[in-house]
């Protein structure tokens, strides 16, 4: 048995043994009919998010955009775009969620902003524009072309030429994000008048989109190819095919993360970052007492249903940055876990297991939208998605699998919208629906909606964990304070020894005292 102990994080108060709740905003609830989410639309269901027992609400994007990447291109960091609603409509949403008792994150975009920013457009025009030096260009490479071998996150290379100047400008994702040069003193210090202008409007937290990647390599050199990107199809495959040391997670970012720190610790506000990483050791150059409070953990999301992966998804992180992992199964960006762990009541059950695992642990757990719900992949006719991702690359399944609309109740669209027309089709079904499942004390609404306030009765619980090596084969299992947690990864029934031990909640058999673990189950229980 392994003991894993981090010091305390230097943090709000309010954050620990917080869970919380991602909202896409395109696809949660459109208050003003036109098909698409908004900030009115939100306002109107925060009554359910407190409801389910979430403490902070992620919400994505809502800037003036173009919206080439959904927001995530964004042409204005201190305004709401039209589509989603106002400043007054953001204050109200505040107001609001404050008063159920809920915190708001706002989501910042600091890697790249909207080739429409005036930033760019400056830049762009005039190379003598004091913007020019707000992004990276770079000369052609010796013998023509792009200045490197970096490569997009979206597929293709990570350099557009731009004809007048000569020059090629970076962006890891599409051409119409060009990325910010963090090493010039003047973006820092707009993007911490950014920080002051949201925290003002009393914003509790900012996710940070790509925390990981703002500095890039002083001399651009190219990364290092470890594998062959021919013949693969999804882009994030071909990415993988490098060694992305000079693009991504360089250590002079911490650097940014503790000028923002002390900002948000005027507020008591906490920094959230989005900390793609390759490895958990790397949330430690990140994700410090002084620097990002929380670095989320993706690796689960392409984890297979394996005990040593479910294990060493568990342990690794927390050996790394203790109490401020950011525990993550599903995003907007992902499949969606029911999907990935087999598919309906099969990977309902093990997404459930994974997520009682996940509110065991010292960190801060997230759902994303819909995860509450056990909902599936969308399956969406490739004429009618929208992600840059599939679109750009021929074949790819791209990120609309686990954007269609939220399912709410026995209305037009289920409830998420009165349009006609909704941005992507609503596919689910009625039974699916939040009306639906609240309805049904068996549904797995009910069931997440108890691993939350399970949650709560867990706040008094010390940072220590210790995974426990003396169980049956494909038990994943750990003990914090007095309290023991275990997942059956096995497809078989097995038996585990909980003399001396008393089961406060099961995943699936509503016998607590019964001494096994169906397939795929996980309980608690406190020492009796």
């Amino acid at each position: 048995m392994q003991a894993l102990t981090l010091s305390a994080m230097s943090s709000p108060d309010w954050l620990r043994n917080s869970v919380g709740y991602e909202v896409y905003i395109r696809s949660f609830a459109d208050g003003d009919g036109d098909g698409v989410g908004d900030l009115t639309g939100l306002r109107d269901r925060l009554e359910y998010l407190a409801w389910l027992g979430v403490d902070l609400v992620w919400v994505t994007p809502f800037f003036p955009s173009p919206m080439a990447d959904h927001g995530y291109d964004v042409a204005d960091y201190a305004d709401i775009d039209p589509l989603f609603g106002n400043l007054d409509e953001f204050d109200r949403l505040i107001a609001r969620a404050h008063e159920l008792g809920l915190k708001v994150a706002v989501d910042i975009v600091p890697n790249h902003t909207s080739s429409a920013h005036p930033w760019f457009r400056a830049a762009f025009t005039d190379p003598e524009s004091r913007y020019r030096a707000y992004y990276l260009w770079r000369d052609p490479a010796p013998g023509g072309g792009p200045p490197n071998n970096w490569i997009s996150h979206f597929g293709g290379p990570a350099w557009t030429f731009e004809p007048r100047s000569g020059q090629y400008y970076c962006h890891l994702f599409l051409p119409e994000q060009p990325d910010l040069n963090w090493r010039n003193p003047d973006v820092r210090e707009e993007f911490e008048r950014i920080l002051e202008f949201w925290f003002r409007r009393d914003t509790d937290a900012i996710r940070i989109d790509v925390a990981h990647a703002l500095i890039k390599d002083e001399q651009f050199r190219d990364n290092r190819q470890v594998s062959d990107p021919a013949g693969l199809i999804e882009p994030r495959e071909r990415f993988r095919c490098f060694d992305h040391v000079h693009d991504l997670c360089r250590p002079e970012v911490l650097d940014i993360y503790r000028s923002w720190h002390k900002i948000a610790e005027r507020y008591d506000a906490a920094l959230i970052g989005e900390t793609y990483v390759r490895e958990a050791s790397e949330l430690s150059n990140l994700v410090t007492d002084d620097g990002l409070h929380v670095g989320f953990w993706f690796a689960p999301m392409s984890m297979p249903w394996k005990p040593e992966a479910v294990r060493e998804m568990l342990e690794a992180p927390h050996r790394a940055i203790g109490s401020q992992v950011g525990w993550v199964q599903s995003s907007h960006d992902e499949r969606r876990p029911v999907a990935r762990f087999s598919g309906g009541d099969i990977g309902r059950r093990r997404s459930l297991g994974f997520c009682l695992m996940l509110m065991g642990m010292p960190g801060t757990p997230f759902l994303y939208q819909g995860e509450e719900l056990g909902l599936d992949d969308a399956r969406i006719p490739m004429k009618l998605r929208h992600d840059p991702v599939a679109r750009r690359n021929r074949g790819s399944l791209g990120r609309d699998v686990c954007r269609s609309p939220m399912p709410w109740d026995d209305k037009p669209n289920l409830g998420f919208s009165t349009a006609a027309t909704t941005w992507l089709p609503q596919v689910y079904r009625y039974d699916e629906s939040v009306a639906a499942q609240r309805k049904n004390p068996k549904a797995h609404l009910h069931k997440v909606r108890g691993l939350v306030n399970l949650r709560r009765t867990l706040s008094n619980l010390g940072d220590t964990v210790r995974f426990a090596d003396d169980l049956p084969d494909g038990v994943v299992a750990f003990y914090r304070d007095d309290h023991f947690f275990a997942l059956n990864v096995n497809e078989t029934l097995t038996e585990l020894d909980l003399s001396g031990l008393r089961v406060i909640h099961r995943t699936i058999s509503d016998s607590v005292a019964r001494p096994v673990l169906e397939p795929d189950e996980a309980l608690v229980a406190v020492r009796s």
